[in-house]
């Protein structure tokens, strides 16, 4: 199980030794999903979050009408699960699909309850986790409010290059809340 991605990413927030890095990997358990393959499916209990070593993953969940919505993509060094029933161990409301081979840490809700008990300075890393997130999706709610479908899609592109050219089409138009073929009127007048 390669963990070294992991430890650097938590040591980007705090410090660990190694007696706390070997608790922490104590409750691990690697996952290797293939391409669009679930890791998680609406309804079912959300139990786990997931560290992602490598590939991409998506979430989305359907609309009344059907229609995929994605929520978040995760890919190599990112952290996903569905974060309100995760934590409020309710059914999920959201798919986790990869949109590519993946590999994956999972870390449970009650290992990560234990860790917050038993390694404080874990507790602190979530919290910067969940600010950093909070901060994110506050800034997308508020770029998909405001501003035209062109500039969220450069802003896209820009901010996440990696992502943009290994998802569908279809997968981007969802995340921006646009459809696919105004996605294409958007990017032929772009090339």
């Amino acid at each position: 199980m390669n963990t070294d991605l992991l430890l650097l990413n938590i040591c980007k927030n705090i410090s660990l030794n190694n007696e706390e890095n070997a608790r922490i990997l104590r409750f691990l358990e690697e996952e290797k999903v293939t391409r669009n393959s679930f890791i998680l499916r609406e309804g079912e209990i959300c139990d786990y979050i997931y560290f992602v070593n490598s590939g991409i993953l998506r979430a989305y969940c359907i609309n009344p009408d059907g229609k995929e919505a994605t929520v978040m993509f995760a890919m190599k060094d990112w952290w996903i699960t569905d974060m309100y029933c995760f934590l409020n161990g309710l059914p999920a409301m959201v798919n986790i699909q990869a949109v590519e081979a993946c590999s994956t840490l999972k870390l449970s809700k009650v290992h990560l309850d234990t860790l917050f008990t038993e390694l404080p300075k874990f507790n602190t890393f979530f919290r910067i986790l969940m600010q950093n997130a909070y901060c994110r999706e506050q800034l997308r709610t508020i770029q998909n409010l405001t501003l035209p479908a062109k500039d969220r899609y450069e802003q896209f592109t820009k901010k996440y290059p990696q992502i943009a050219k290994k998802v569908t089409l279809k997968q981007t138009a969802s995340y921006l809340g646009i459809t696919p073929e105004f996605l294409s009127v958007i990017r032929g007048k772009r090339d």
